[in-house]
C-alpha cells in the first residue's frame, strides 16, 4: 500500500477515535454530574466515572496534537527561513546579506544573539549588545578565532571558553560552526546564549543545518562569479585572436585603393582603426546591441571592399526597441566571420542578415546567411564541446558568454542544410533578460569620439 493511504486512513481513523472519545467523554461528564448532585453516597461510581471522564479528556488532547501536523508546521516554518536565508544572498555573503540572516535567524532560535563573520571581521550581528558589534569590527573571541584556525564546530559552555570580553559576560554560552568553500573556511555563524540549558540537541541540528546551508550558498555565489570572470577572460582571449589574414588583405586592400578611389581608402583607413581600437581596447563585456551590429558593419565593409559589393551584402532588420538591449560584446561579429569564410560560394552574393525580434516570451537573435550550408554531421561536430575547428571554437565560446550572461534557460539554435543556407538563433527568455537589466535600458552609452571624428592630418 502506498505511504499515501496510510496516512490517509491514520488521519481518518483518529477522527473517529476522537468522535467516539468525545462521546465517552460527555456522558462520563453528564454521569459525573449527576452522581454528584443526586446521588452523593455513590463515592465509588463517581470515581470510576471521575477517571474515565479525565482519562477519555486526556486521550482527545494528545490525538488533537497531531504530530505529524506539528513536525510539517516545524519544516514549514524551516524552510520558509531557508528560502528567506537563500533571497538575502543572491549577491554572496554581503555585510548587507550578512545582517539580514542575522535578523531572520534570532527569533527562529532560542538565541540571544546571532553573528556572522568572515575570517577576520564581524559581517552581521543582531541581538543582545548588537551596539557593540557592528559589522566592520574585529573578532574578539578567542574560540572563533580557533574555529577559522582549525574549521571545527564548538559547542562551548561558559564565557570563558567562548572569550568573550567582559561587555559581554552575560553570555554564558555559544554554537559556534564554520563556513567554508570547498577545504577552505571562509567565516563562521555563531549563536550565542545566556543559559547552557538553552542548547539542546535541535538547536545543534539546527545551527549545523543554517551553517551548511549558507556554505552550499556561498560556494554557488563563488561559482557563479568564476563563471562571469571565465567568461570575461574567454572574450579578452577572442579580442586578442587578431586573424592575421584578414589584417594583410584589409591593408592590402585599403593599399590597392590609395591608388584607384583616394576618397574610399580614407574612409576604408578612418574605419579600420575605429574597428580595431574597439576590438583590443573596449573593456565593456556588456555593450547595446546597436554598438554591436555597428562592430560588424565595419567589419563587413572591409570584406566588401575587398570582395565587391556583387560578392557580399549585410541586411540588418532589427526590432527597434532591441537596440538598447545589453548583450556580450562580440557576440554577433565572430558568427559573421564565419560565414564570410566558410559560407561563400565560388560565384554569386553571399547575403548575412542580422535580425532581431521579440517573439511572445523571447528574445531572438539570429545570424542568417544564404550560403553553402552544413550538413546534419557538420552541425553536431560544430555544436561539440570538444571541437577544435575555427568555426566549432567561436560558437562554443559565443555560446558559453552567452549562458554566463543570460542563464541557462537560454539556448543557442543552429539550423544549416547544404545549398540553402545556415540560421544561428540565440533565444533568450524576455523575462529574465528584463529582471537583470539587459532588456529595456535606457541608459545611453558613452559615444565613441572615434567614430565620428577624423584622424588628424600633419
Amino acid at each position: 500500500m502506498e505511504p499515501g493511504f496510510d496516512l490517509l486512513r491514520l488521519n481518518q481513523t483518529r477522527r473517529v477515535v476522537l468522535g467516539v472519545l468525545g462521546i465517552v467523554s460527555i456522558s462520563a461528564g453528564v454521569a459525573l454530574v449527576i452522581l454528584t448532585l443526586f446521588h452523593p453516597e455513590l463515592i465509588a461510581l463517581q470515581l470510576t466515572t471521575g477517571i474515565v471522564f479525565s482519562f477519555t479528556l486526556v486521550a482527545m488532547l494528545w490525538l488533537a496534537m497531531d504530530p505529524d501536523t506539528q513536525a510539517a508546521r516545524q519544516s514549514d516554518s524551516l524552510l520558509r527561513l531557508a528560502s528567506q536565508m537563500l533571497d538575502c544572498m543572491k549577491d554572496g555573503m554581503t555585510p548587507e546579506a550578512a545582517q539580514q540572516i542575522c535578523e531572520l535567524l534570532l527569533p527562529a532560535t532560542p538565541a540571544k544573539a546571532v553573528a556572522i563573520t568572515d575570517t577576520e571581521v564581524i559581517l552581521g550581528y543582531a541581538g543582545y549588545n548588537a551596539i557593540n558589534n557592528p559589522a566592520g569590527t574585529h573578532i574578539r573571541t578567542t574560540a572563533t578565532h580557533d574555529t577559522i584556525e582549525d574549521g571545527q564546530p564548538r559547542i562551548l559552555h561558559n564565557t570563558g571558553d567562548i572569550g568573550l570580553p567582559m561587555s559581554s559576560a552575560r553570555i554564558n554560552a555559544a554554537i559556534i560552526q564554520p563556513l567554508y568553500i570547498g577545504n577552505k573556511i571562509m567565516g563562521t555563524l555563531k549563536f550565542y546564549y545566556f543559559r547552557s540549558s538553552q542548547i539542546s540537541e535541535t538547536q545543534k541540528s539546527v545551527a549545523h543545518g543554517f551553517a551548511e546551508l549558507l556554505s552550499t550558498q556561498m560556494a554557488a555565489a563563488a561559482l557563479e562569479e568564476q563563471t562571469k570572470l571565465a567568461t570575461s577572460m574567454e572574450l579578452k582571449a577572442l579580442q586578442a585572436q587578431i586573424n592575421p589574414h584578414f589584417l594583410f588583405n584589409t591593408i592590402n586592400t585599403i593599399a590597392s585603393l590609395i591608388r584607384t578611389d583616394p576618397a574610399k581608402a580614407r574612409v576604408l583607413l578612418r574605419d579600420f582603426a575605429v574597428f580595431y581600437r574597439s576590438t583590443l581596447e573596449d573593456a565593456n563585456d556588456l555593450i547595446a546591441l546597436e554598438r554591436e551590429v555597428k562592430q560588424v558593419e565595419r567589419y563587413l565593409s572591409f570584406e566588401i571592399a575587398r570582395f565587391g559589393e556583387d560578392r557580399l551584402e549585410l541586411v540588418v532588420d532589427i526590432q527597434p526597441e532591441l537596440y538598447s538591449m545589453l548583450v556580450p560584446s562580440f557576440m554577433i561579429q565572430p558568427l559573421v566571420e564565419n560565414a564570410v569564410k566558410h559560407a561563400m560560394r565560388a560565384e554569386g552574393k553571399l547575403t548575412i542578415s542580422i535580425i532581431g525580434t521579440i517573439e511572445g516570451s523571447t528574445v531572438v537573435i539570429a545570424v542568417v546567411d544564404d550560403g553553402v550550408g552544413m550538413t546534419k554531421e557538420q552541425c553536431a561536430t560544430m555544436m561539440d564541446g570538444e571541437s577544435t575547428t575555427g568555426l566549432g571554437i567561436a560558437v562554443r565560446n559565443v555560446r558559453d558568454r552567452m549562458y554566463g550572461y543570460f542563464g541557462p534557460e537560454s539556448r543557442m539554435d543552429v539550423k544549416s542544410a547544404p545549398g540553402i543556407g545556415t540560421r544561428v538563433s540565440f533565444i533568450l527568455d524576455r523575462t529574465s533578460a528584463e529582471s537583470d537589466g539587459y532588456l529595456g535600458s535606457t541608459e545611453s552609452e558613452e559615444p565613441d569620439a572615434s567614430e565620428d571624428s577624423e584622424p588628424v592630418e600633419e
